[in-house]
């Protein structure tokens, strides 16, 4: 039996660089369906292969919308430790309010300063010296960039995986639609020709 599973076999599959299956293209219906007994198979099997395609969209979805939100944090951070550097040690302490919670701030004195605390999560936060501090953000900014990157290509061959799918899901549907109209007119005929014999 031809079906779905046999044309994405699990060693030679193609993938894309993060390893997610191409989906199979449907040119002939023939290549994966040999007669009408195949058919529900290979539709389930494309359905069950279009639903973990979505399935990944999702979670790269939400992978993608967690960094969207983190970066623009990263940024602030990497700005406010660049200011900090650029001060000179003589300088005159800033006044400044900074983020307790969500919704409570306080003022602070900051003098100038050879270190700075970062949180890192998990409620754990380091004392870093200045430039090693932007080097560990700046290398975090990248990182958050290229994996955006690479969610949002993700997500558009996922959509493209989903489509070829759905067209693949189509095509076979629809042969299978053809071949029970050629069973039943080949019925009729026989019926007809049974009909118009003399004996009949």
């Amino acid at each position: 039996m031809a079906t779905a599973s046999k044309a994405l076999g699990k060693n030679d599959a193609p993938t894309n660089p993060r390893g997610i299956p191409v989906a199979p293209f449907v040119d002939r219906v023939e290549d994966y369906v040999t007669d009408r007994s195949e058919v529900e198979s290979t539709i389930n099997s494309f359905k069950e292969m279009i639903s973990k395609y979505q399935f990944m969209e999702a979670n790269t979805q939400r992978r993608a919308a967690g960094l969207k939100d983190k970066i623009p944090d990263i940024q602030k951070t990497l700005e406010t430790v660049r200011f900090l550097k650029s001060r000179k040690a003589d300088a005159d302490p800033i006044e400044t309010t900074f983020e307790l919670n969500d919704t409570l701030y306080a003022k602070a004195e900051v003098p100038p300063s050879d270190e700075v605390y970062l949180w890192l999560g998990a409620n754990i936060m380091l004392a870093y010296p200045i430039p090693e501090a932007e080097e560990l953000l700046k290398s975090k900014l990248d990182t958050a960039k290229k994996s955006l990157a690479n969610c949002e290509e993700d997500m558009e061959f996922l959509r493209e995986q989903v489509t070829t799918l759905e067209v693949a899901f189509a095509r076979v549907y629809n042969w299978d639609v053809a071949q029970r109209r050629k069973e039943r007119e080949t019925g009729e005929s026989i019926e007809d020709k049974k009909g118009a014999s003399p004996n009949g």
